[in-house]
């Protein structure tokens, strides 16, 4: 249970990193403004043409008549629309991350100064790092995918279908949510992908502890960009702990489990020697 109070303190700690640098929230706060502007006007276009699109998979219905037609292609139309939420809300965070991979880079390189000690650097060019960004994106939506199939069948099952299922939906978008805000800092640490699972797999209930409240918040789009650059700091402070690099932001605990010899450390604070300040 401790660890999920680590996981949270994490959340909490990027909101507070960012609420002092405000600069920084500004900054990361645009990709997110950018998706939700791309994701709400193609649901609005979803939203207009899905009874065209449930008329044109429906042709062997055209002579029914009332109400059957109507009770058809309408419990069509909504589930097409549904299904196109449920597609925005599990991809928002990859194509934010994916749309302001330098905005949210520099981000997480600006927390790693402020914590002291070296800063990573991928050293590739930018439209390898998309590149790779947009693959191990596409593999943690393949992941999701073949939960969501198995949980969506579970869901038939009385009383548990009600109940548990749900729970371990969160549990399971909360995971990898948290593997998709860490790879941001990861990544320019030269982790692979599977590095990056087993890391996050050593400590699942503090994972959990960070993406499952996350993934809550993130139902409702709006608090989804206003919570992303403090996400992105959070699970920076998680990374480097993730890793066993020093943290000290607000007293931050290490996440190892055999970490008795580090205390709470000082934080090196504000934003000196960041030198890559949006303007």
């Amino acid at each position: 249970m401790r660890d999920l109070g680590v996981g949270f303190g994490y959340l909490v700690q990027g909101q507070k990193w960012v609420g002092r640098h405000g600069r920084w929230f500004g900054f990361g706060l645009l990709p997110g403004l950018v998706t939700l502007v791309l994701y709400a006007g193609a649901l609005v276009g979803l939203g207009y043409g899905a009874d065209d699109l449930a008329a044109w998979a429906t042709p062997f219905a055209d002579d029914w008549s009332s109400p059957w037609l109507g009770a058809l292609r309408g419990t069509l139309t909504a589930l097409v629309f549904v299904f196109g939420l449920f597609l925005a809300v599990i991809t928002f965070t990859a194509v934010t991350l994916l749309v302001g991979q330098p905005f949210y880079e520099s981000l997480s390189e600006a927390v790693d100064r402020s914590e002291g000690g070296d800063v990573p650097e991928s050293g590739l060019p930018l439209w390898r790092e998309l590149w790779i960004s947009a693959r191990d994106s596409l593999r943690v939506l393949l992941r999701v995918a073949c939960y969501g199939i198995l949980l969506f069948a579970c869901g038939f099952i009385p009383v548990i279908g009600q109940t548990v299922v749900p729970v371990i939906g969160f549990c399971v978008s909360g995971f990898f949510l948290t593997q998709e805000l860490t790879s941001v800092a990861l990544q320019r640490r030269g982790v692979e992908f599977k590095e990056r699972l087993g890391l996050l797999r050593g400590r699942r209930t503090a994972v959990l502890g960070f993406g499952v409240p996350l993934t809550l918040s993130f139902l409702v789009p709006f608090v989804a960009v206003l919570l992303m650059p403090g996400a992105v700091a959070g699970a920076t402070l998680m990374a480097r702990d993730l890793r066993g690099e020093t943290s000290g932001d607000d007293g931050a605990v290490s996440l190892r489990k055999n970490d008795q010899e580090r205390g709470n450390l000082p934080s090196s604070g504000g934003d000196q020697g960041v030198h890559h300040l949006p303007h």
